[in-house]
């Protein structure tokens, strides 16, 4: 298989005939059918696959699941997450998480890649690669493995900020072009025609209430931008993210900031340790936010991390936070 990247005024081509590649599976017609080549968009670099991944390595538990929700787990070398990223047991796609191999609980490398044979890896900026670490896609490139990055993270050109498209346009964008490069675009529009109608059945509440989503810190909040999940799961169930006004994914911000925004509602990422419980118990204790409304009001809602970041999950979580701001906007 052969991957070629075209960025603006680049040519990256990636030959996945080496080190970490392995041909198809024996009798895998459909890897070099008259579907390929195939090319796609990712981050604003053409990206062409003469035949599809065989054994593709999966970065997180909303990346993973994006692959299993296309009934891709025959496709895949494995996956490497965490195990404090709640419970996968009870999503439409379980049973591809028993079809596939958890690589590792730590930070994915080269090494994994390579030990798994992989021939394309899909992670993201910050969901896996990572410049400091030496696990970029063009380190993979010189390994003869392919990559697809997350669109949530993509970066927007102007430094380490991320973020080139609404979230669920991120989301449907994955889909279609995991559709295109695994061939099964039948079953990436039926999912995208889901979640749309999903979404659209959402009924919103009377008003829009102020939202803070809290992921972690205690000098310094960690929160989301426009251009993470959180801004569109909160939008599209009648909120307004309190820090929506900010061009970037996934960053820290000031106290300061929230006090003077004045959030109605906190949401807090539930992931690890702090559990949702010490960061409720934090947020209720600490002095800069007592007069908070949200605080004041115990109006506090926990959604897991896999809800919040980019994945076929964001759909029920926005059904779930609709429900509860509903509430708030007529209690």
């Amino acid at each position: 298989m052969r991957v070629k990247a075209v960025a603006t005024a680049t040519l990256l081509t990636l030959a996945l005939t080496g080190c970490g590649a392995e041909i198809a599976p024996a009798g895998d017609a459909a890897a070099g059918s008259a579907h390929y080549p195939v090319t796609v968009d990712n981050c604003g670099a053409k990206v062409t696959f003469d035949r599809k991944p065989a054994r593709t390595v999966t970065n997180d538990v909303g990346i993973t699941e994006l692959m299993l929700a296309l009934g891709l787990a025959d496709r895949m070398a494995g996956y490497v997450m965490p195990d404090d990223k709640g419970r996968v047991d009870q999503v439409a796609w379980k049973d591809g998480y028993q079809q596939t191999t958890w690589l590792s609980k730590r930070q994915i490398t080269k090494e994994i890649a390579l030990e798994a044979k992989a021939d394309l890896v899909f992670a993201g900026w910050h969901y896996g690669f990572d410049e400091a670490g030496g696990f970029t896609p063009q380190a993979l490139a010189g390994l003869g493995i392919g990559s697809y990055v997350l669109s949530e993270s993509c970066r927007s050109g102007k430094g380490p900020e991320r973020g080139v498209m609404s979230p669920l346009d991120a989301l449907y964008t994955d889909l279609a072009n995991l559709g295109e490069i695994f061939d099964v675009r039948d079953r990436a529009d039926k999912l995208i025609a889901e979640f749309r109608a999903q979404v659209a059945a959402v009924p919103q509440p009377e008003r829009r209430p102020r939202v803070f989503l809290y992921d972690s810190g205690e000098d310094k909040p960690y929160t989301s931008g426009k251009f993470a999940a959180p801004e569109e799961i909160i939008a599209k169930a009648g909120g307004q993210n309190v820090m929506g006004d900010l061009a970037d994914s996934w960053t820290t911000v000031g106290w300061e900031s929230v006090v003077q925004r004045d959030p109605e509602v906190i949401v807090i990422n539930n992931y690890g340790s702090p559990d949702a419980e010490a960061k409720r118990a934090f947020l209720k204790s600490f002095p800069p936010l007592a007069g908070v409304a949200a605080v004041r009001d115990d109006r506090i809602f926990v959604l897991d991390y896999v809800d919040l970041v980019e994945s076929p999950r964001n759909p029920a979580a926005i059904t779930a936070l609709a429900a509860y701001l509903r509430g708030v906007t007529t209690g």
